[in-house]
């Protein structure tokens, strides 16, 4: 279901349409917004996007971004959950903080958290150095079938979602995932370093860490893991070269479970006016984010899904 039709599932179409106005927003005094990672990545980002947005539009009163950093994103939940009305929050997570629960062995998962609403994500970009004896997909699958270990690929932290999708890639190709020479950094700037000096074969990361390199010619785009090409990045997807991978870096929104039903229904009014409005769309341009919206009825049947295919990765992966 698209927003449109969302909105008019409410009642609210109806009246923007038949009298000219946007839905009214229920009145949030203040929000906090926790940010499971350090300053600066992805997460934070979305974060502080979200926060900008809404305290431009007035609608919703103080906004505090919180950071509650370790673990990939576990260390925070323990913190979040027990939440409720007299700390209203939302906490930013994606699909790294499913593999992580899992790899770091956490004692909760993001299956405990409410889901608010699906904003954003990003496809992954396979890359390799631009002097690369690689020069399609189907060469460096055919070395990987050749000798898993032999071809080495940085990303991110092990189990994450860059290690995730080349281990995608490897069922996809009857290739023992547990083979695969993945060498994690904590960072895509780091990752981007060892690819960029030739210290490795390929690397994986979001486009939007790889954009700019790509478009300068110093890196080569073998694939984009989006599910169909998109408009404004000429790298073909590896569903149009044959192979079956498809992954979204995705970002959404929760609550604590001890919210009540009446604060969740605010907050899931205000995400679905801010997605709406031309601010989030103008934000979504200018940091290379693909809109994922989904409002919580439908995002969480997709999550569980989520989940479970993850869990089953992971464990293909080598975690328990």
């Amino acid at each position: 279901m698209d927003r449109r039709t969302f909105m008019a599932s409410t009642g609210l179409a109806a009246l923007a349409a038949g009298l000219g106005i946007r839905p009214a927003l229920a009145a949030i005094d203040r929000l906090n917004i926790v940010v499971p990672a350090s300053a600066g990545g992805g997460w934070d980002l979305t974060g502080r996007t979200v926060a900008k947005v809404l305290a431009a539009r007035g609608t919703v009163g103080p906004v505090q971004v919180e950071n509650i950093v370790g673990a990939g994103g576990t260390l925070a939940l323990p913190q979040f959950l027990p939440r409720g009305d007299d700390q209203l929050s939302m906490m930013v997570a994606g699909f790294t903080m499913i593999s992580s629960a899992i790899t770091n062995q956490a004692p909760n998962s993001l299956a405990e958290a409410v889901p608010l609403a699906r904003l954003s994500g990003e496809p992954h970009v396979l890359v390799v150095p631009a002097n690369s004896d690689f020069q399609t997909l189907d060469d460096l699958v055919a070395a990987l079938k050749a000798n898993p270990s032999g071809v080495s690929v940085t990303g991110g932290a092990p189990g994450g979602s860059d290690h995730s999708l080349l281990g995608i890639l490897a069922l996809a190709n009857d290739i023992d995932p547990m083979a695969l020479n993945w060498i994690a950094y904590d960072g895509g700037g780091q990752a981007q370093t060892a690819v960029l000096g030739g210290h490795v074969n390929a690397a994986i990361s979001n486009w939007s860490e790889f954009a700019g390199q790509v478009e300068a010619g110093r890196l080569r785009a073998l694939a984009l893991s989006s599910d169909k090409p998109i408009d404004g990045i000429a790298v073909q997807t590896f569903v149009e070269q044959g192979h079956d991978v498809v992954l979204f870096n995705w970002r959404g929104l929760f609550a604590s479970p001890e919210t009540s039903p009446e604060k969740r229904a605010e907050l899931e009014a205000t995400i679905a006016e801010m997605v709406a409005t031309d601010a989030w769309k103008a934000e979504l341009e200018t940091h290379r984010w693909i809109d994922l919206y989904l409002p919580a009825a439908e995002f969480q049947p997709v999550l569980e899904q989520e989940i479970a295919t993850i869990t089953d990765l992971m464990q293909r992966l080598g975690f328990a």
